[in-house]
């Protein structure tokens, strides 16, 4: 049987364990924020949007944060999306952390404004 020391080095392996636990699970929810971009084939802004953002947007510190998830806005709505409502024009980008909707951009006019906008919901 352990003594006092040997009790105190397994709580202290314990409160170390639970402390790494407490870390992953703290990134993992960081990681849960989601870009959802409603588009529609057809949608010129949407191609614009494809060709001056899309292929860098993964790369950025933002969309490490939160992955782009597209769905087509006349397709049934995912079940997790369910919550999402009054989407009409595509492209619409909604921030989506935990299930919870933390805002949106309606429409695509160009890089600047775009990643202006987009770090607005971020510092929400």
């Amino acid at each position: 049987m352990p003594g006092v020391r040997g009790f105190a080095r397994i709580a202290s392996r314990i409160a170390g364990a639970l402390l790494t636990i407490g870390l992953i699970a703290l990134s993992l929810g960081a990681a849960a924020a989601e870009l959802i971009m409603f588009d529609q084939p057809g949608c010129p802004w949407c191609a614009r949007w494809d060709r001056e953002i899309a292929p860098i947007y993964p790369k950025t510190e933002l969309g490490r944060r939160s992955p782009l998830r597209r769905v087509d806005i006349r397709a049934t709505r995912p079940e997790d999306l369910k919550a999402i409502t009054g989407v009409r024009y595509t492209p619409t980008f909604v921030l989506v952390d935990g299930g919870a909707e933390i805002g949106r951009i309606v429409g695509y006019l160009g890089e600047e404004q775009f990643w202006s906008l987009l770090q607005e919901l971020f510092d929400r």
